[in-house]
């Protein structure tokens, strides 16, 4: 409570202009004003989005650490709302300033290929925007070299009036409208996933709200290496029914799977199924408790153009339209072999995001509010270049997954005090070693290894609340925080929260005094019962 006082405090000194996310008024009038203003380019766009993305994260932490009785039900749902309409604004701000830029697309014509291209990017977002103004077929293949992305167009687009963008967002405002879409409440602050923002799916206009579907649930997206860890556990409930008959087995085995796997409905099942590599068909539908987005959302679009200037006597004349920034309604054709014409998109994975396996791409379903791996299929990928070929039989927004339960269990764990109120926790997971530091009621991450080299300087030696620091590691892909799902997908030990509270209790108490570390007893315990190991601080 003192540090958001004191954070709130320098706020009010700053004076930069921005609100105060936790006083209504002056929310409604940042987004009012923002609405209103209707002719700003990409550039103006992407700065004032740093200060949104800024504010959905400050709401976002207040109401993961503000206690019950620091904030009200009714401010709680507040907030919420304010993070939905930020996310929503944002995106449709994105789409008004790619219109801009398409009416004067013209006055940035290549020399070389007759089109136009750009790249814009700052921290948090990528724009990737190419004009097709000649429309010669010769010209349907570009690579974006400040970006690394890049396509391939079917024939019949390369012919047509057509503008593509490919917008990468650093963060993910999408994945949370599947937790919406189930009724369930949301979990860790995540980098957010968009809202009412994917057009290229049904054919709606940018920015436009999609209407939620059907609430399917959710099926992993089979993954061709599942952890070692999660085979093994299955062995072992083989074995501890040896003297049960067949089909008893049979009915425990399809009840530990239904924790896991939901049958599909007819209805998914009637949808084309890409293979991947020659594996076994996966379930398309993704299972967002097991693979999550990392390293950002690409929107993919195919765009209209609008109409174009007109030089008239000296003066620039352009037509102005109602309708705001549209898609092109593309219906892919059929190739010679009789296959579906495909887009080949090539993207490059971020430079500040660890992918310790080939990741999963999947599609934004709209309708249904959900990831879907059917639809992509010819995946490539390239773990020396990090990049990512596929084809896609329309224009979505997609993501590369990540098991979110790669790091987990721990081989080990070690807390060591480092001083009063100081500490070093390490955590050696599957993949990486990772060493944070820690003091009074902040956060600092020191180190992370993989395979003896140092990774993820970007975040590494800055002091931040442990939500932060938590959700900076996951971004990163780095996921070494358990949730409460979590067991129905790796052997974890469960213990009971009493028992588990008063541990943590006692061993912050004596950690300015004691290490602790993990023991391989405590998986034998029970979950009334915790077992670690705990010595002397080691005197210099």
């Amino acid at each position: 409570m003192d540090y958001r006082e004191q954070a709130k405090w320098e706020h009010y000194l700053s004076c930069d202009g921005s609100p105060d996310p936790t006083v209504p008024q002056e929310m409604n009038t940042f987004m009012s004003l923002w609405r209103e203003d209707q002719d700003e380019g990409i550039q103006l766009v992407m700065e004032k989005g740093e200060v949104v993305l800024k504010l959905i994260e400050k709401l976002e932490f207040l109401l993961l650490e503000a206690s019950p009785n620091e904030i009200t039900e009714e401010q709680r749902v507040q907030y919420q709302e304010f993070i939905l309409q930020l996310q929503v604004l944002l995106h449709q701000k994105y789409n008004e300033a790619t219109q801009n830029l398409l009416k004067i697309a013209s006055m940035y014509e290549d020399s070389e290929t007759g089109n136009m291209h750009t790249v814009i990017k700052n921290k948090n977002t990528t724009f990737c925007i190419w004009v097709n103004l000649k429309k010669k077929p010769r010209f349907k293949t570009h690579v974006f070299q400040e970006a690394g992305h890049g396509f391939d167009l079917p024939k019949s687009l390369a012919l047509s009036s057509v503008a593509v963008r490919v917008l990468h967002t650093r963060y993910d405002h999408v994945s949370p409208l599947w937790l919406q879409c189930q009724g369930l409440p949301r979990p860790e602050a995540s980098d957010s996933e968009e809202s009412a923002e994917h057009p290229k799916d049904n054919g709606q206009e940018p920015g436009e709200q999609e209407e939620k579907g059907r609430e399917e649930p959710s099926v992993p997206a089979a993954e061709e290496t599942s952890s070692k860890e999660r085979k093994e556990s299955a062995a072992s409930l083989k074995e501890n029914s040896n003297n049960t008959d067949d089909k008893k087995e049979t009915e425990e085995e399809t009840e530990k799977n239904s924790d896991i796997l939901d049958e599909p409905s007819q209805e998914e099942d009637a949808v084309l199924q890409e293979e991947r590599g020659g594996r076994e068909e996966a379930p398309a539908v993704v299972d967002v408790q097991q693979l999550v987005p990392v390293g950002g959302v690409y929107h993919i679009d195919a765009l209209q153009l609008p109409p174009p200037a007109q030089d008239v006597r000296g003066w620039s004349m352009v037509e102005l339209l109602d309708v705001g920034l549209q898609v092109y309604p593309y219906s892919p054709g059929e190739a010679e072999d009789g296959t579906q014409a495909a887009v080949q998109i090539t993207l490059r994975l971020p430079d500040n995001v660890i992918y310790f396996e080939a990741p999963v791409v999947a599609r934004w379903d709209p309708a249904g509010q959900q990831w879907r791996t059917d639809g992509i299929s010819n995946i490539t990928y390239e773990a020396q270049e990090r990049s990512i070929t596929f084809g896609m039989g329309a224009f979505y927004t997609v993501a590369f997954l990540q098991d979110a339960h790669l790091n987990l269990p721990y081989q080990a764990w070690e807390l060591q005090p480092t001083g009063v109120d100081e500490g070093l926790f390490t955590v050696t997971a599957v993949f990486a070693t990772i060493q944070i530091q820690i003091k009074d009621n902040q956060c600092m991450l020191s180190s992370v290894v993989v395979e003896e080299e140092e990774v993820l300087s970007h975040i590494t030696g800055q002091w931040m609340s442990p939500f932060a620091l938590r959700e900076a590691l996951k971004r990163a892909g780095v996921n070494i925080f358990p949730a409460e799902h979590s067991h129905k997908y790796v052997p974890v030990p469960r213990k009971a929260a009493l028992a588990e509270g008063k541990a943590y209790a006692q061993m912050a108490l004596l950690a300015a005094a004691f290490a602790f570390a993990h023991s391989k007893w405590n998986g034998e315990a029970g979950p009334e019962r915790v077992v670690f190991k705990d010595f002397k601080k080691r005197e210099d």
